[in-house]
C-alpha cells in the first residue's frame, strides 16, 4: 500500500531544506536516519495515509510528521518544541519526530545504536513502548487499521 501525504500544519507542502535538517541534527547532537531525512524534507508538517501503526497489543495513529523548519505560528508542531517537552521525562537518546492525535510522540531511540535508532512511542505518561526497529520498518508497517480475515 503506497503512502499519501496530506497537509496538516500548512495548507500546502512545505519542504525542509538540507540546511534546516543539518541545523536540528547539530543542535541535538545526532544524525537522523537517511530515510527520515528524505521523508521530512518533502513532507514535514503532513499526515501520512494510511496512518495506523501497531504498538504492543493495540494500534495508534500518526497525527503529524513534526516540522524541522522554524515557524513561530506553528511552533507546537516542531521537533525542537517536542524535544523540550519530552527531554526532562525520558532517558537521554530519545528524540521526537511525529506526534499522535492523543498528544503522544513517536521518537527515535538512539540508546542502543547511534547509527540505526529504533522507533518508540512515548505516551503522555512518559512510558516508552517499542514500535519498530528502524524508521524504514516503521513506515512500511503503516496500515489503514482494517483487520483482514483469512
Amino acid at each position: 500500500m503506497s503512502l499519501q501525504w496530506v497537509p496538516y500544519v500548512w495548507d500546502e507542502l512545505h519542504p525542509a531544506t538540507h540546511q534546516e535538517i543539518e541545523r536540528i541534527e547539530h543542535e541535538l547532537g545526532i544524525t537522523f536516519p537517511s530515510a527520515y531525512k528524505e521523508t521530512v524534507a518533502r513532507y514535514q508538517g503532513t499526515t501520512p495515509h494510511p496512518a495506523v501503526f501497531n504498538v504492543g497489543r493495540g494500534t495508534n495513529v500518526v497525527g503529524v510528521l513534526l516540522t524541522i523548519a522554524e515557524d513561530e505560528k506553528w511552533d507546537i508542531y516542531s521537533v525542537m518544541r517536542a524535544h523540550e517537552i519530552v527531554k526532562p521525562h525520558v532517558p537521554d537518546g530519545i528524540y521526537p519526530f511525529a506526534s499522535t492525535p492523543g498528544g503522544e510522540y513517536l521518537c527515535f531511540d538512539y540508546r542502543t545504536s547511534p547509527d540505526q535508532p529504533k522507533v518508540v512511542l512515548v505516551t503522555v505518561e512518559m512510558f516508552i513502548y517499542p514500535v519498530a526497529n528502524s524508521f524504514t520498518e516503521f513506515m512500511a508497517q503503516l496500515h489503514d487499521g482494517r483487520v483482514l480475515l483469512a
